[in-house]
Parts: C-alpha cells; sequence; structure tokens
C-alpha cells in the first residue's frame, strides 16, 4: 500500500519485520553464550522444531541436550555474519532466514579435541503469531536445521597473557551485557 505522499508502508513494514528477526537470531546467540537458557526459549515458538548437529527433536528437548552440552565448555562465542530473510508473497506472516556463522568453544584445561571451532548455517523458518495484547505479534523460530559446513580442533593453549583490570564475560546473568543500562 502507497499511500497519497509516496510512502511504500508495506515496504517499511517489511523491513521491520527484518529488523525484528535479525534481532531475534542475535539475541539466541546471546542466550546461548551467556547460557540464558530463558532468554534462548524465547526466542522459540512452543511448538518448535529443532534439527541441530547430532540432535532432532522437540524445543524443550532442545534446550535440555544444548545446555548440557555447553556446560561443559568454560566459554562460546557464537558469530552471525550473512544473513538473508526472505518473505513469501502468499503469507505475510513466515519467513525464512539462512544465516552463516562460526561457533568458538573453549573449555579451559581440556584436551585439544575439547577446545573446537565450527562453520555453520542456521537454517530458519520463523513465524510471526498473534500477540497475547493484538499487535501484529512477535517472530520466533518454528523450525530450524543447522548445517554445519566444517568444524577444526584449536590448541589447548588459548590464552594470551593479559595484564591490568579485564573485564571478563561470564556466563550468566552477572555478565556486563545485562547490567549496561543500569549505569
Amino acid at each position: 500500500m502507497t499511500r497519497e505522499d509516496g510512502l511504500d508502508v508495506e515496504a517499511l513494514l517489511r523491513v521491520a519485520d527484518e529488523l525484528a528477526i535479525r534481532n531475534l537470531l542475535a539475541r539466541y546467540c546471546r542466550g546461548i553464550d551467556r547460557l540464558d537458557r530463558q532468554l534462548v526459549r524465547s526466542c522459540y515458538h512452543d511448538d518448535a522444531t529443532d534439527k541441530h548437529g547430532t540432535f532432532e527433536g522437540t524445543v524443550e528437548e532442545f534446550l535440555d541436550w544444548s545446555f548440557e552440552l555447553l556446560e561443559r565448555f568454560s566459554r562460546t562465542m557464537h558469530f552471525l555474519g550473512t544473513t538473508l530473510v526472505e518473505f513469501p508473497d502468499d503469507r505475510p506472516d513466515v519467513a525464512a532466514a539462512e544465516s552463516y556463522g562460526v561457533a568458538v568453544h573453549v573449555r579451559e584445561g581440556g584436551r585439544q579435541q575439547d577446545n573446537w571451532t565450527s562453520g555453520f548455517r542456521y537454517v530458519d523458518r520463523l513465524e510471526r503469531r498473534p500477540a497475547g495484547s493484538g499487535g501484529r505479534g512477535d517472530w520466533k523460530i518454528a523450525a530450524r536445521v543447522v548445517a554445519v559446513e566444517w568444524t577444526r580442533s584449536d590448541p589447548v593453549d588459548l590464552e594470551l597473557p593479559i595484564t591490568g583490570d579485564v573485564t571478563r564475560g561470564v556466563r550468566n546473568r552477572d555478565d556486563p551485557v545485562y547490567h549496561v543500562l543500569d549505569r
């Protein structure tokens, strides 16, 4: 729909939808790296499915599986790069997103095979479903497939000597990201 002043309202709504989806994907990565189960859970619809490496199942099963695995590591970092979001013409509340990423997993004191980096793609079907209080609804993951492109083991000694008072990330809600607006 184009207004009299030439503004394409539908195009602006699609930009807002894509921005909401990109924000959702970033929140997912934050939740995974900070071990914030509630945040990760909020990125999925209740009936969502996930096929993630050797795992395939419901979102609740995925959360149990992934957090058991993630808690073995001292640190993880998930980086998302190229993300393509596509909307089918005939389904305004459905989107497909392909996100290229790299994930680093570190286990201090572990063997080399316990420290690994992986290149992957999140291939997501996202749906916007009605919100409880009206409005356009929230975009969330309805189905995810993780396509692993490569994995490598990294040397055990990943630490560089850092002196002085350095803020370190922590894997819980004590991390600085949860308190940046407190100041």
